[in-house]
This record gives C-alpha cells, structure tokens and sequence, in this order.
C-alpha cells in the first residue's frame, strides 16, 4: 500500500485488500493532499471521516510493517 497522496478533487476511496467476504467489517481509506481520509464502509454516506496528516499516516504504515515483520519472523 502506497503510503503517498493523491491529489484529486473527489477522494478516491478504497477498501484493504486484507477485507474479506463479509463487507460489514471494512474500513476505507481515500489519500488526500494532507495525508489520508479513513471511514467506516458501511455508514460511508452518514458517518464520521478521520482525517490523518501525512507524517502520523506514514508512522501508522511503517509500524504496521515492522509489526508484520517481527510476526513473520518469530514464526518457525
């Protein structure tokens, strides 16, 4: 997942490709100018939008990362 904005005047929202079949538990993420937009999938039209800037979004993916990496690597 790319961790850089996009510039558009509509966001282009996307949901994680680690989402599964059941499209009530998703979260969807559009980049903005200033960082990242996330929501909830299901109350997209009436719902809250977090906005993130773009040095706390960078933060949150790289420590996802490091996370993923330590979980691999301590497995046999």
């Amino acid at each position: 997942m790319p961790t850089s904005p996009l510039t558009a005047s509509e966001p282009r929202w996307f949901k994680s490709s680690y989402s599964g079949g059941n499209t009530t538990e998703c979260l969807e993420c559009a980049y903005v100018a200033h960082g990242a937009l996330i929501r909830d999938s299901k109350y997209h039209q009436r719902g809250s939008i977090i906005s993130v800037g773009s040095k706390a979004w960078s933060r949150f993916i790289n420590a996802l990362s490091s996370a993923q990496d330590q979980a691999g690597s301590a497995m046999p």
